[in-house]
């Protein structure tokens, strides 16, 4: 069975445009701040998915393009300004970045609260992808029920996940640092217990075919129908192109005569991971509001 994700993400949007609603009484206005180094297509028109996204949801946004590309110490005093303005309550930076900006050290220049991607570890914040992800997964074993507690609220849904997932092996695919480390990092922050495989990892089929529920991150098709136990939950994020389409890390028409449930690529995971970066841009705008 494919999962609905567009209801999905139709129903956390209008959970989220209610929040701004209420923040906005309180005279909260949230505003995220989103830069991008170059000029790559893919990455512009992400970045005007943002923007829609922001623009619907009813908060500010800025998006600064610097088409030439800075120098470490000109991108960090950008940073240091932007993400010090008072009105800023969120900043993300677009990935891939060139190879000097391309570090983690840069995210130390932005207040814990306003790193609302979870690139540090003093980030307050889970990281959207992975809270994409544990959204789709808690849909699937709450019997299907489109109610607004299939919001992930922190850690208030780690007993119904350990529950849950008890006896049931979990694989995740890919540690990449856009794909596999956030979703792994969520994981773990929500104690739950699965498999990391990568490019290094031995006889990786054996894993595959003892797996209940299968994530996969990494951008080719990794998965056939021959390597997966009848009933397996498969969520995809990676992306891939072929020709002109946009596909995942497998073939969903092959995939679905065994899977109970799969995620499609694209209107999967994608429009979810958006939700989920706004819901905690608004709860990072209330958060400074009370500190």
């Amino acid at each position: 069975m494919k999962v609905p994700c567009i209801e999905i993400a139709r129903l956390l949007k209008k959970n989220l445009k209610k929040k701004a609603s209420q923040l906005k009484k309180k005279k909260i206005r949230p505003k995220l701040i989103t830069i991008l180094v170059g000029e790559s297509p893919e990455q512009l028109s992400f970045v005007k998915i943002k923007q829609k996204v922001a623009k619907e949801i009813g908060v500010g946004f800025e998006f600064i393009h610097l088409k030439k590309t800075p120098t470490f110490f000109e991108f960090i005093n950008l940073l240091k300004e932007k993400s010090g303005e008072r009105e800023t309550t969120g900043v993300i930076v677009q990935q891939p970045l060139p190879s000097h900006l391309h570090t983690n050290t840069i995210y130390n220049f932005v207040p814990p609260v306003k790193e609302i991607e979870r690139h540090r570890e003093k980030s307050p914040h889970f990281p959207p992808l992975g809270l994409a992800v544990l959204t789709v997964l808690k849909y699937i074993f709450q019997k299907n029920k489109l109610s607004k507690n299939l919001v992930i609220e922190n850690n208030s849904d780690a007993a119904f996940f350990k529950q849950a997932f008890k006896h049931k092996k979990i694989v995740l695919v890919g540690r990449g640092a856009t794909g596999g480390q956030p979703i792994g990092k969520t994981l773990s922050e929500f104690k739950i217990n699965y498999i990391n495989i990568n490019s290094q990892t031995h006889n990786p089929e054996q894993y595959y075919k003892e797996a209940d529920v299968i994530i996969t991150a990494v951008g080719r098709k990794v998965l056939s129908n021959e390597m997966l136990k009848h009933g397996v939950v498969l969520v995809n994020v990676g992306l891939r192109r072929e020709g002109k389409k946009l596909k995942g890390d497998y073939d969903e028409k092959e995939v679905k005569k065994v899977a109970s449930y799969y995620t499609e690529t694209p209107k999967g995971t994608g429009p979810i991971d958006v939700l989920y970066l706004y819901k905690n841009l608004l709860d990072a705008a209330d958060m400074q509001k009370n500190s």
